[in-house]
């Protein structure tokens, strides 16, 4: 063969590999949609059951032959998970019904803008406000943080404007205590080495990094009245009144009432309506599942899939809902 004849065969059997990897490469792609879930911190409850309602999405959810493949990306909860949807930075996020709200109509930390875009998929598990002080701190009430070092969350966290609204309550402001802005987990390791006083939490019982913090310390949670949940609700209407169960942490002998809310999935609105329609199928057709592998999973219920949700249902969710009988609002 001559070197012209060879360099033209080989011009050719290169034009086939372009051709055959631009064929290739589109029908790859469709047969799979990748759908990621923003969550929270390790210690916490959003990433693991996130991580289970990745799962739960990647084995039962598809469009058009696509697998839908989600994941669970770790990351600052409610606040920061609505801000990466505004930006529509990724696909669906974790977040409390307050923050949901509070975001889609510009209130509270939002008051610079409204996130408009926000879509709910359904709500998922209860959380549970819990105060947590090392038992020998002297602290019994909330009346006693006064002077103390307190962990209220990052700044602009749905956590740090609770922590606000409780101050509110007892007649005291941001000054009257030592504010502490660090992460969940920080908090908690901050806790341990007595670098702090009490940190505020809120997510699903128990909480792993609380339960891990009660097996080598000694802890206790602050209780709240009738009175004080009330008043503490006309700021934050979301919340209602809720119980730690006795025996939910080690050496937690009796139940203690405290403040609760739904925890949503939410998208933004940028989202196909079948991609949507899928998810949300998976999830909600696949409750069982969720509930063998997480304890927080067998809150997850088709018929409490709207409590608390205030902002509008993605199109594709409404449409799963209204086959399965779900009257929206």
């Amino acid at each position: 063969m001559s070197f012209a004849n060879w360099k033209s065969k080989a011009a050719a059997v290169a034009a086939s590999m372009v051709v055959a990897v631009a064929a290739v490469g589109p029908a790859a792609s469709a047969e799979r949609i990748f759908f990621g879930i923003a969550t929270g911190s390790t210690g916490g409850v959003y990433y693991p059951l996130g991580g289970m309602i990745a799962q739960v999405i990647s084995n039962n959810a598809q469009v058009d032959g696509a697998r839908i493949i989600a994941t669970a990306e770790t990351g600052n909860a409610s606040v920061a998970n609505a801000r990466l949807l505004q930006d529509e930075a990724i696909e669906a996020g974790m977040m409390g019904a307050d923050i949901a709200d509070q975001a889609y109509r510009g209130t509270a930390q939002f008051d610079d803008g409204a996130v408009t875009n926000l879509r709910a998929i359904g709500a998922l598990f209860p959380e549970t406000v819990q105060v947590v002080v090392r038992s020998e701190s002297g602290i019994e009430s909330f009346e006693d943080l006064a002077g103390k070092t307190v962990s209220s969350g990052p700044a602009g966290s749905g956590m740090y404007q609770l922590f606000g609204d409780v101050l509110d309550v007892f007649g005291m402001e941001r000054d009257d205590v030592r504010e502490d802005f660090s992460s969940f987990s920080q908090a908690v390791d901050k806790l341990r080495d007595g670098n702090i006083d009490a940190f505020f939490a809120i997510g699903g019982l128990p909480t792993v990094a609380i339960q891990d913090l009660a097996s080598s310390h000694d802890i206790r949670l602050l209780a709240l009245t009738d009175d004080e949940i009330a008043r503490i609700r006309e700021a934050q209407p979301y919340y209602s009144s809720t119980v730690v169960p006795a025996g939910t942490y080690e050496g937690q002998d009796e139940d203690i009432q405290t403040l609760g809310l739904r925890a949503l999935l939410v998208a933004h609105d940028g989202l196909e309506d079948d991609v949507v329609y899928a998810v949300t199928k998976a999830i909600y057709d696949n409750t069982e599942t969720l509930a063998k592998v997480h304890v927080q999973g067998r809150n997850v219920a088709l018929e409490s899939a709207l409590d608390s949700v205030s902002i509008p249902v993605h199109p594709g969710a409404a449409r799963f809902f209204e086959e399965a009988g779900i009257e929206l609002e």
